[in-house]
């Protein structure tokens, strides 16, 4: 099976057409067709001479693959279904007035067992690759008209944390897509060490997956808190040098009677006083074999007014494609389970 050639960065391309005797600009000009231009063989790179076409073509690929599946809800929202190594993965593109976010997927399942993700319920089937994670970006029929992309679909993107920085570095980089980082957000629950280097290596904004600032409470809810309290996460971001220059938020799925009180305000309003951050307070949809509800938009909208007037900034972030079951994990669930039957 050849190697694909999408996914790979400049200093890569460099060090594989090397190898193979090209001259040194190959990679510059291998990077300008695979990331600024349409094409979808190696052939069509025609700035590039025969023999040099005719090298790559023996070895590798350019490994672009279309989705298999879409489903499209009455507000827009569209989720897209690629398949990747026999399974499944998904994305979901999701237009507004101002902007238009392309919400992506770095593993498949994941192993991180959060209650409450439908993703999780599946188990860790592998990661992917920086090429496999940009295809759901240059393989997206709307990908002109994207203004934001955030890595929050399948997949906890800090255990995948090589092959996501690769990525970033291809979305950003002027020989890549050239996007400002600031349009690019990367979601997770906070894996400290892998937090660390992220924030050495990305100046990528960042969201972190809190749901609650307790620490039992958290862990019910989310088992990596054993091992990587929020308390701690928040004070490595505190400690970054860079921590004022980036965008920041804290992701908070309100759950009916387990982290939607008074005392849950006071500890957020507790923790977070004098961080320049945001609360994003998400509604919680209900998956299969959860007994997790979610609040009324009224109870929501409390819960943010109290944070609000104590000097945290906090958000609700509006509820997008319910009637396709648009929350991670559902639809590749759906295919998975039909390969089997």
């Amino acid at each position: 099976m050849k190697e694909a050639l999408f996914g790979k960065t400049l200093d890569e391309l460099t060090k594989l057409t090397g190898r193979a005797g090209l001259p040194k600009f190959t990679a510059k000009q291998i990077t300008d067709w695979l990331y600024k231009k349409d094409i979808s063989s190696i052939e069509e790179m025609t700035n590039l001479s025969k023999k040099a076409r005719n090298i790559l073509s023996n070895t590798y690929t350019i490994g672009l693959t279309p989705h298999v599946q879409v489903q499209t809800s009455t507000d827009g929202t569209k989720k897209y279904l690629f398949a990747v190594h026999d399974k499944f993965i998904e994305s979901a593109f999701i237009p507004e007035k101002s902007r238009n976010t392309l919400c992506v997927s770095t593993q498949i399942g994941c192993k991180m067992a959060c209650s409450f993700c439908m993703t999780g319920k599946q188990g860790f089937q592998g990661n992917l690759s920086s090429g496999e994670i940009l295809n759901q970006v240059q393989s997206l029929p709307e990908k002109e008209s994207l203004t934001n992309i955030v890595y929050m679909g399948m997949g906890e993107p800090l255990d995948n944390l090589e092959e996501v920085l690769k990525s970033l570095e291809i979305l950003t980089s002027d020989w890549g897509y050239g996007w400002s980082p600031r349009r690019i957000t990367v979601s997770t629950i906070g894996i400290i060490p892998a937090l660390k280097s992220y924030l050495e290596k990305s100046s990528c904004a960042l969201a972190i997956s809190m749901h609650s600032p307790f620490d039992e409470e958290r862990k019910s809810l989310m088992p990596v808190q054993k091992t990587n309290p929020i308390r701690e996460i928040i004070q490595v971001i505190k400690n970054h040098p860079a921590e004022r220059q980036r965008r920041i938020s804290f992701e908070y799925i309100l759950f009916k009677g387990i982290n939607d009180t008074q005392k849950h305000v006071d500890e957020l309003i507790k923790q977070l006083r004098g961080f320049r951050c945001r609360v994003n307070l998400i509604r919680f949809h209900s998956i299969p074999d959860s007994k997790l509800k979610g609040l009324s938009v009224d109870e929501m909208e409390k819960f943010r007014d109290l944070l609000n007037e104590k000097g945290i900034t906090a958000t609700i972030r509006r509820s997008r494609g319910q009637d396709i079951a648009a929350a991670c994990g559902l639809l590749s669930t759906k295919a998975m389970l039909k390969g089997q039957n």
